[in-house]
């Protein structure tokens, strides 16, 4: 299968799916070929397997919903109808499981329905946002304002220079601009980088993007769009709903254990709690639990703004007997307080949660009605340790986040301590290693069960040669900081060199080691002509990025304007170099999580990662482009952007690097669920089956 995805003749059917989605289904479909053909018969076992149907159907009931459509089990079966079959069978599902409420984390609602429907509202409120923030930046200000009544917004972010701004209003400074394709036209390769450097920098900010592709942004695909949009726009509005940017919401709790408990809150879990002691404070009976049916009928709204904002409001909102008139008179108040309007009065009376979770974050934002008590204690003072110790924390959370794995992490520390989310992230790196049937599944209420599943991850730890001396499952569930990071590390570290490995399964076979990997790189920047070599991944030269910016140069000549590179003399110009490196890599490719501090510091555990992933990328093409191709011929295969013409442009070089990847990459499976060791942890929309 090639970089074009898999395509269906019926516009509105291939809009129902992904293209990951596509793949594994596609998958899924020749894997019922019997004699060359898939019948009817052949299904059931097939279908019974499909996310969304395993959990709800049993083989028995998927054979009697066909035999509705194919009374006779022997006809033959096409891709298409296959599709459809699986949609009925979904919709059936789902009216089995009734009108269940989705209760999963924001971050966790991604981006893939039963039936891709796009919520109007959320697209006009959207856009609203877009149009305000980015209305005045320099390349996209000739494309705005967005109307919000039209289709504008799928067809801008086509090119993806509108998503890679937005990830940088979400979290300021993630994406390197200079690593953005801005042209006014761009050709497939330029777009395709831009998509990849977009997902890349969504995981590394904290969105769920297992089940999304480039080709699904190249195509614009409104559900998607829609998904992913929203992620950034709730990381941005929460983003100080946490005790080191706002440490003023400790008044929120009364005594040190709660502290603890407020520190692992997810945000949107933080501003309902702030949201429930304003109301308290103001009298209002009820508590808030969601950002749905709870405000339907505006009174917590009322009661709200009344204690946050009294020069603004008026006890008339809470005498208003009508929904509809209420929430008009809230949205008037609120807006006198400079909050942007994300929803209408429609969306507050019909619940909509994604937009009424932004219009409280936004009245957080504006007045949060907490005291500055210096009394308390700010845990924006950290020491340099602690530093060291967030920026690890959080490079190892977004790690497990991007993996999709069923439980999504917001506080490392906090999470893990039961041991479940440590087992899923090893079911996931080393299958079959878990034995599922000695876990216990939050909610946990007996100790003794959180110290069984810590000590089956030790177990297992071991099993894979983690360094775990005096180690034992209590100490996770005590939150011991120090050694939950080390275990992460070797985690980590394990599960990049797995898929080195696999990569080159078919010739050595070997274990990948750190020093191949510091070999290799060696190597490949000296093949490429340059002169700079290290010495190890703590080799203090490396903090002015120049080695890395050959290395990704020397593994796709011409990624890296040298006209941008500074000389790395001074901490200005290595965090610009450093800042460059990583967005390069994301735009290659590469799943990274480190932060340029950790370049310019020489975080050796950083460095191997952001090592390794390049050697990960560099091994998985199939052109060899690690030999610059002279000015001529480069020149050429960059003005053909074709994904055949290029796949085709064999070199005979670097034969003990190259000669396995080809068989190799074709034996990287994908399943229907998710696909990030393959496509998505790549940004690679490649797959050969």
């Amino acid at each position: 299968m090639s970089a074009a995805g898999v395509f269906v003749s019926d516009p509105w059917l291939q809009s129902q799916f992904t293209q990951v989605e596509l793949r594994g289904l596609k998958s899924k479909f020749l894997s019922a070929k019997e004699s060359g053909l898939v019948k009817v018969r052949d299904l059931p076992p097939v279908m019974g397997k499909l996310k969304g149907l395993n959990e709800l159907l049993n083989e028995e009931e998927i054979t009697a919903i066909l035999g509705e459509s194919y009374p006779d089990t022997g006809q033959e079966i096409d891709f298409e109808s296959f599709l459809r079959a699986y949609l009925d069978l979904q919709a059936k599902a789902a009216a089995k499981l009734g009108s269940t409420k989705n209760s999963s984390s924001f971050l966790k609602a991604t981006t893939t329905t039963l039936l891709h429907t796009i919520n109007e509202s959320e697209k006009s409120s959207y856009v609203t946002h877009i149009n305000s923030y980015l209305g005045e930046d320099p390349f996209l200000k000739k494309y705005l304002p967005l109307d919000p009544a039209s289709n504008d917004l799928f067809n801008l972010v086509r090119d993806g220079v509108l998503l890679c701004k937005l990830i940088n209003v979400a979290v300021p400074g993630t994406i390197d601009e200079r690593a953005i394709n801005k042209k006014r036209v761009l050709n497939p390769w330029e777009r395709n980088e831009n998509h990849t450097l977009c997902l890349n920098s969504a995981k590394a900010i904290g969105c769920t993007v297992v089940n999304i592709g480039t080709q699904d942004l190249v195509e614009g695909r409104p559900h998607l769009v829609l998904g992913l949009i929203s992620q950034m726009i709730k990381i941005q509005l929460l983003a100080d709903l946490n005790l080191k940017k706002t440490p003023q919401l400790l008044e929120l709790v009364d005594d040190s254990q709660d502290v603890e408990e407020l520190m692992s809150l997810a945000p949107e879990k933080m501003l309902l709690k702030w949201m429930n002691f304003h109301l308290k404070k103001a009298g209002y009976k009820k508590t808030v639990s969601n950002f749905s049916s709870d405000l339907k009928d505006g009174e917590a709204y009322a009661y709200l703004l009344n204690t946050l904002a009294p020069e603004h409001c008026s006890t008339a909102t809470l005498e208003t007997k009508d929904p509809n008139a209420r929430a008009k008179m809230v949205l008037d108040q609120a807006e006198k307080l400079d909050c942007k309007r994300y929803l209408s009065p429609k969306d507050i009376v019909e619940g909509s949660p994604n937009l009424n979770l932004a219009f409280v974050a936004q009245i957080f934002q504006h007045r949060n009605g907490l005291s500055t008590d210096s009394k308390k204690m700010s845990l924006a003072e950290m020491t340099p340790d602690d530093i060291q110790v967030s920026r690890e924390e959080k490079a190892f959370r977004l790690w497990i986040n991007s993996l999709g794995i069923a439980t999504y992490v917001n506080n490392l520390f906090e999470d893990v301590r039961n041991g479940w989310v440590l087992l899923e992230v090893l079911d996931k790196v080393s299958p079959g290693s878990v034995n599922w049937k000695q876990a216990t599944k939050p909610p946990i209420k007996m100790p003794f069960r959180k110290v069984e599943n810590c000590n089956q991850v030790i177990k297992i730890g071991k099993g894979l040669n983690f360094s775990l001396v005096n180690v034992a499952g209590n100490d996770i569930v005590q939150g011991n900081k120090k050694l939950i990071l080390a275990y992460l590390w070797q985690l980590m570290r394990f599960s990049i060199l797995q898929l080195l490995k696999n990569l080159r399964c078919h010739s050595q076979g070997k274990e990948i080691s750190d020093a191949d990997i510091l070999n290799w790189a060696n190597n490949k920047v000296k093949k490429s002509g340059k002169t700079t070599q290290i010495e190890s991944f703590k080799d203090k030269s490396l903090s002015n990025g120049i080695f890395f910016l050959e290395l990704l140069s020397a593994v796709k000549p011409r990624v890296i304007n040298w006209k941008l590179v500074t000389k790395g003399e001074d901490d200005e110009q290595k965090k610009l170099n450093a800042q460059y490196i990583i967005s390069v890599a994301r735009k290659l490719g590469c799943s990274i999580f480190l932060l340029p501090e950790d370049i310019m510091e020489v975080n050796q555990k950083m460095i191997l990662t952001l090592t390794a992933s390049i050697m990960y990328w560099s091994l998985q093409q199939p052109a060899a482009n690690s030999e610059a191709p002279s000015e001529t011929a480069e020149s050429a295969v960059m003005s053909e952007p074709s994904t055949e013409d290029a796949a085709s442009e064999k070199s005979p070089s670097d034969k003990e690097d190259e000669s396995v990847v080809a068989d190799s990459i074709s034996n990287l499976s994908v399943d229907d669920a998710t696909s990030d060791t393959s496509q998505i942890e790549n940004g690679n929309d490649t797959i050969k089956e």
